[in-house]
């Protein structure tokens, strides 16, 4: 099985130094900053929770589409949004949350049978699995 690579690269200070970072394939390669990890306001930067917020969402929508085209439901769109919480909890930070917003149209699937697919892949996805001392939550839109 294949071995995923990212690097990052920092320089300066915590609050005043800046970085970037790159996954081993190439496709993305981007600036993050103090700023952009702890600010509300939009920047031109990434940072680590986004990346993970990216990998869960894009994860858990192969999943639940691997699920569902096993079962014979080719679903026509899948639409996963990961809102990644980043908190302090007492001297440090830590991610307390994760909510994976879900659409999706599956021709001649229930609403019940959706969400039924959908809770198995979010406990199932091998990103799910690695963030389990993160709360999970799902929302079916």
């Amino acid at each position: 099985m294949p071995v995923r690579t990212a690097e990052a690269e920092w320089k300066g200070n915590l609050t005043e130094g800046s970085g970037n970072l790159k996954v081993g394939s190439g496709a993305f390669d981007g600036p993050y900053s103090f700023t952009s990890r702890f600010n509300e306001e939009g920047t031109a930067a990434t940072n680590p929770e986004e990346l993970i917020g990216a990998a869960h969402a894009g994860c858990f929508t192969m999943a639940l589409d691997a699920a569902l085209t096993k079962a014979g439901h080719n679903p026509t769109r899948l639409h996963t949004t990961a809102k990644v919480r980043l908190d302090k909890v007492g001297d440090a930070f830590s991610i307390t949350k994760i909510t994976l917003e879900l659409e999706g149209d599956v021709p001649d699937l229930s609403a019940d049978e959706f969400e039924t697919f959908a809770k198995s892949a979010k406990e199932n996805c091998p990103v799910s699995k690695a963030l389990a001392g993160t709360e999970i939550e799902l929302i079916i839109k």
